[in-house]
C-alpha cells in the first residue's frame, strides 16, 4: 500500500488532467473517440493533448475533452479546435506528434497548422 503522502500526490496529478478535461477555457480541443476514432488511434491523440496542455501550463485557457462520432471516419483521428470568434478548425489524421505541433504552433502560437486540416486534405 501506497502512503498517504503518495496518494496525495497521485490524487492531486489526476485532478489537474480531470480539471483540464472538463474546465471552461477559452478555447476548446475536442477529439472523436466513437469506435472509428478510437481504431484510428484517437485514445493516444487525447492523452497527448492533455499532456501538451499540462505542461505548457495551458489550461486555463484550454478545455481537451472527447466526443462521438464526428462524422469523417476516413479522416480519423479527428480533433476539432474551437476559439471564441473564430472558425472551428478540424484537423484530420492526427497523431501524438502532430498533437504536440498543434498545441505549439495554434494553441500557444495562434497560428493553424493547415497541413493537418480537413482544408488541406479536399484541396
Amino acid at each position: 500500500m501506497k502512503s498517504l503522502a503518495e496518494l496525495q500526490a497521485i490524487k492531486e496529478k489526476m485532478q489537474n488532467k480531470v480539471a483540464l478535461r472538463e474546465g471552461s477555457g477559452e478555447m476548446r480541443v475536442v477529439v472523436g473517440m466513437a469506435t472509428c476514432g478510437i481504431a484510428a488511434g484517437a485514445r493516444p491523440v487525447l492523452s497527448a493533448f492533455v499532456e501538451e496542455v499540462a505542461n505548457n501550463d495551458l489550461s486555463g485557457k484550454v478545455t481537451v475533452s472527447q466526443t462521438g462520432c464526428i462524422g469523417i471516419c476516413q479522416f480519423e483521428p479527428v480533433v476539432e479546435v474551437f476559439e471564441a470568434d473564430k472558425e472551428k478548425v478540424t484537423y484530420v489524421k492526427m497523431t501524438p506528434e502532430k498533437a504536440k505541433r498543434v498545441v505549439e504552433e495554434h494553441i500557444k502560437g495562434g497560428k493553424v497548422v493547415a497541413e493537418y486540416t480537413f482544408a488541406s486534405e479536399n484541396a
